[in-house]
């Protein structure tokens, strides 16, 4: 695997939307085992969809012979990245910064191998709080030119509209410090990221030419909507998350399976490892043939981030539900409930809600009123219908909502 160029992999996967110096960088990871980073501030306990595809760009070149580096922005996080954002960040502070950072060091050992200095695991933090502010102007700051660093995407929308902070216009020098750092003290020549960071990445390439009249690269990756033209890794529900508790595999891989069709090969080629023939052989299924492929992508997407037991038992709880090999009850999201609360009854429209199936009490009237809800395969009747004990089965009580949302209710 080591002989295979990462660059020639990841143009034909769809990963490109942007290099510096294309042909230079192309023969220098054809050439030569590089270190390479991507930096991830910690602003939640879990990464979601959104975040998976640059942790998978960081395998290829893992997969690939080269050193990756998954960079917490403990200190970055403390300013907040405008980028992209139409309102400042709230301020978070170093405690919660600090929690966030150890779940995410959890779950980035799952995808990367630390073992032996072959991926490096990094937090700006270390570097970033203890800077001498006098001595970041004079060092750093000179090197910026503010009314270039006001053209730049990352700034633009925000002090045209909005506003921007002082705090957050010292975000992409902050950004760009980090490279230098890590190109000084870990020889890392490529800084990756999503399509919104390239102005921050390119700084941090001017940087290290101008204070050390050195050389580096950056790489963008395309900012991911689906065929419908949302942003990738959002549901009604909100974000679909990496953490099995916050998303169960069996949801996960409902996201997948229920993608768009125009999606799947595109999705197969930048979220699974499968060869390209078999990706591109999958993305030209039609009709119903389609259902394999988006199963195929299912699978291995959850086998990535959960592992291959538990891809499993998500594929054979889906293909229970909505294959009809008979029903399996365990891995479907479930809600407790007192049994003396089943006994008394509870209204079904109250109900879906308190599962979660529907968002509000109107919502959940609505979809019962069109006939879109049920109980153990039994349309509901009316919003005001009881759900009893005597609706459960093998002690539980199965609903659905449409034809793909189901979930599971246990009496205790």
């Amino acid at each position: 695997m080591g002989e295979i160029n990462v660059y020639k992999v990841l143009k034909e996967r769809g990963f490109i939307y942007q290099v510096t110096d294309e042909e230079e960088l192309e023969e220098l990871l054809g050439r030569e085992k590089i270190t390479c980073y991507i930096g991830f501030d910690p602003t939640a306990k879990s990464f979601h969809v959104g975040n998976l595809l640059p942790i998978l760009a960081l395998m290829h070149f893992q997969r690939c012979g080269h050193r990756p580096i998954a960079l917490l922005g403990g200190g970055t996080g403390l300013i907040g990245d405008p980028s992209g954002k139409k309102e400042a960040r709230p301020l978070m502070s170093p405690q919660e910064l600090e929690e966030n950072s150890r779940y995410l060091q959890r779950q980035l050992a799952r995808f990367l191998d630390f073992e032996g200095g072959r991926a490096l695991l990094l937090n700006n933090a270390e570097w970033l709080t203890k800077l001498n502010y006098i001595e970041f102007l004079r060092d750093i700051g000179r090197h910026f030119s503010v009314n270039r660093m006001l053209q730049a995407e990352t700034y633009k929308l925000r002090y045209e509209t909005t506003g921007l902070n002082f705090v957050e216009f010292n975000y992409m020098l902050l950004q760009a410090y980090d490279f230098l750092y890590l190109w000084k003290h870990y020889g890392c020549l490529l800084q990756m990221g999503g399509s919104d960071q390239w102005a921050n990445i390119c700084a941090g390439i001017e940087l290290i030419r101008r204070a050390e009249e050195g050389k580096a690269y950056g790489l963008v990756f395309p900012l991911l909507t689906t065929a419908t033209g949302e942003k990738m890794g959002k549901t009604e529900k909100g974000a679909v998350w990496l953490d099995p508790e916050l998303t169960s595999p069996y949801e996960f891989y409902q996201y997948w399976i229920n993608a768009d069709d125009r999606d799947v090969e595109r999705f197969l080629g930048l979220f699974t490892f499968l060869p390209m023939d078999e990706v591109k052989r999958l993305g030209s299924l039609q009709g119903e043939e389609i259902r394999k492929a988006k199963e195929i992508l299912a699978f291995e997407v959850t086998k990535i981030v959960h592992g291959e037991e538990e891809a499993k038992k998500a594929r054979e709880v889906s293909r229970a539900l909505f294959g009809k090999e008979g029903k399996v009850k365990e891995g479907i999201p479930t809600t407790e409930i007192k049994r003396s609360e089943l006994e008394a009854g509870i209204l079904a429209y109250e109900l879906l809600v308190i599962t979660g199936l529907a968002g509000t009490k109107s919502e959940a009237r609505r979809l019962i009123s069109q006939g879109g809800a049920y109980i153990n395969d039994k349309r509901i009747e009316s919003f005001d219908q009881k759900v009893t004990t005597a609706d459960l089965e093998e002690g539980v009580i199965i609903l659905r909502v449409g034809k793909k949302k189901y979930h599971r209710v246990v009496a205790v």
